[in-house]
């Protein structure tokens, strides 16, 4: 059991923090970056009908299009300053004729009724956001309506579009404030002004687990060890008077 827990402090537990703390680490880059570079054209960083990648997410970009509020989708279970919250999904076609999913940002709930919230502007629009890559519901959980609304688990424009029957590329864009359509503006993670992140505590306090947990092998062995031989020699002090008599007699 001390050996399995070793071997798995080494190479799960501990490199999975390693990987944790990386990512967050590119993320916060990625994040710094993005407010370091202006805006863009969406089809600068994501082509047409192309999925928004990993390498870009966190852009500003720019895109002008029209709302598709009949194809609008919430996000539920969610919470936003510890209170339970909605987030919108608003597909836009563009102006070029292609098909985005904008996140409008979130509406408080206060319970399990979807609460009444702005619908969209109608006409043409202009808006600035964030690139965002899809979500996963890790249940797989089908998109229902409920209250008039189709919902969903997870902010993924691809259940989206298969309910909708629109042809939404894979990922989205979170709009930034003071847009037309944005409700409450979902946060963008703060700066850690270059402070550790706790995935690198965590990982460290594996690697110490697993030498702390082969120190107290190696000490239980040697104890058990001296217990057995002076457990022989406390045998053979009691053998021995009775050897002698035999060998008196």
């Amino acid at each position: 059991m001390v050996v399995g827990f070793v071997v798995a402090c080494y190479t799960l537990l501990a490199p999975w923090q390693f990987g944790r703390e990386a990512q967050r680490d590119a993320q916060q880059r990625a994040i710094d970056t993005s407010y370091a570079l202006p805006p863009v054209p969406l089809t600068d960083l994501v082509p047409a009908g192309a999925e928004v990648g990993r390498d870009v997410e966190w852009r500003q970009v720019q895109v002008s299009g029209t709302y598709l509020p009949e194809a609008e989708t919430l996000v539920r279970l969610r919470v936003v300053d510890g209170k339970p919250a909605y987030e919108v999904l608003t597909p836009l076609r563009t102006t070029r004729g292609g098909l985005v999913t904008i996140d409008r940002g979130w509406v408080s709930s206060g319970g399990q009724a979807v609460p009444d919230y702005p619908a969209p502007p109608t006409g043409q629009v202009s808006v600035t956001g964030r690139l965002r890559v899809n979500e996963t519901d890790p249940q797989g959980r089908a998109v229902f309506t409920s209250q008039g609304h189709r919902q969903v688990y997870a902010a993924d424009s691809r259940p989206v579009a298969a309910a909708t029957g629109l042809d939404l590329p894979p990922g989205y864009v979170q709009l930034s404030a003071d847009q037309p359509g944005v409700l409450g503006v979902l946060a963008v993670a703060p700066s850690t002004g270059g402070a550790p992140f706790s995935n690198l505590s965590y990982a460290l306090q594996w690697l110490t687990f697993g030498a702390i947990a082969l120190v107290a092998m190696g000490y239980f062995i040697r104890l058990e060890l001296l217990q057995r031989r002076d457990r022989r020699s406390t045998a053979g002090l009691r053998e021995a008077p009775l050897a002698d008599r035999y060998g008196r007699r």
